[in-house]
Parts: structure tokens; sequence; C-alpha cells
């Protein structure tokens, strides 16, 4: 199973600096744990969501909206065997958000093809061609 593991973004981490020499190190640590244990297949820290966009759908039409939106900071993408695992794995963390009073981790599996009936041939077709692609 893949998860998402979303870092959740607080006041602090939104205000677009940089995480400290001491963080940086202990995540890159957590992170040499996680490919060790075969269980990372992704990571990357977001900027502020001031820097980004959202896009609106309502119908035909669409309608842009700027930041910020205080969701995500980070995300790794895991192959655990389990949620209970991917849970284990988040317990281990060092606290992301050392300066705010409280931070959370999100875990969300993420859905495969393989888990939607009825999906057409053509669109398997696909997947598989964009899984090759990304291998090369």
């Amino acid at each position: 199973m893949r998860f998402i593991v979303l870092v959740k973004a607080t006041k602090e981490s939104e205000t677009g600096a940089p995480p400290s020499a001491e963080m940086l190190s202990q995540m890159g640590k957590y992170n040499q744990q996680l490919i060790d244990a075969g269980i990372m297949l992704e990571a990357n820290g977001l900027r502020a969501s001031k820097d980004g966009a959202r896009v609106r759908f309502n119908g035909t039409k669409r309608t842009v909206l700027d930041g910020p939106f205080t969701e995500a900071a980070g995300y790794w993408v895991w192959q655990c065997k389990s949620l209970e695992e991917a849970i284990e794995w988040v317990k281990r963390c060092p606290n992301p958000m050392p300066d705010s009073t409280e931070s959370d981790i999100e875990i969300r599996q993420i859905a495969e093809l393989s888990d939607f009936p009825d999906v057409p041939e053509e669109v398997k077709k696909m997947e598989q061609s964009f899984a090759s692609s990304k291998k090369g």
C-alpha cells in the first residue's frame, strides 16, 4: 500500500522561514531510516502557500484563488504494509514544527487504479504507459 504522509502547515511554517539546521539534520536522519527500511518512495517540502494558487471548479466555471492556504508544508510518499505500519513510522518522526505548540501529520492511503471497479481497458493501458515512462 502506498500512503501520502502530509506535514500540516502552521502559522510559523507559512512565514516562509527555512527550517533550522538542527531540524534539517534530524529530518535527514529520519529520512535515512525510512530509506534503509525501504519505506520512502519520495519526499519534499513545500514552499509557503502564499506563493501558490488554487483553482476552484463550479460546473464549467474556473476561479483562481491566491494563497495562503494553511494545509500542507511538506510530504512523503511511503510504501507500507498497512496504515498501522505508517502510523508507527510517523510516531518516530521528529516534531516537524518544533516552534509551534501543536503540529499534525496526516496519513492518507493513495488510491490505486486496482481500487476502482470497471476501469476501461484504455485507461489501464495509459496508466501502464505512464508508470513505464517514470521508470525509464
